[in-house]
């Protein structure tokens, strides 16, 4: 799939994502690139990226659905760009194999022109946790807000 402009990355994300295809994901990173996941796993490359995908893709992720929200897309010169995007995920399968609740995340794609239209040299994906400031970890990993203390 070829992606003409940055801001439209993220649509492609997303139809690669539906097509329960970890190659197509793939396909959208540069040989080289870093993908890091919303629990810090860090693929440094297109196989690693595509396994991730399509293992994800064809489990947990198979009855899922990714919608784009607030796109922003800046220019870092001719050939680069900085995306940011908040997706909406919904219809993940929970470890009991029940539907787990919807999520929002905020995915960065760091791209390159190349001759085949805009590639990611990096992704970065964050969960998004409402009124939350940050993390603790004390026994559980919990995310917390310091103002309600």
């Amino acid at each position: 799939m070829t992606v003409a402009a940055p801001e439209d990355f993220p649509k492609a994300f997303a139809e690669a994502w539906h097509s329960r295809d970890g190659h197509r994901i793939g396909a959208l990173f540069v040989e080289d690139a870093d993908f890091v996941n919303v629990t810090g796993l860090w693929w440094r490359n297109r196989p690693a990226i595509s396994k991730a995908h399509d293992y994800a893709l064809k489990s947990f992720f198979s009855d899922s659905t990714l919608k784009p929200g607030v796109i922003t897309s800046r220019q870092l010169g001719p050939d680069y760009a900085i995306v940011h995007c908040r997706f909406r995920l919904m219809g993940q399968t929970a470890p009991d194999g029940s539907i787990a609740g919807d999520r929002q995340t905020i995915l960065i794609f760091v791209l390159h022109r190349t001759q085949s239209g805009w590639q990611a040299v990096a992704a970065q994906n964050t969960d998004v946790v409402p009124g939350k400031e940050t993390h603790v970890n004390s026994d559980t990993f919990t995310a917390v807000d310091y103002r309600d203390t």
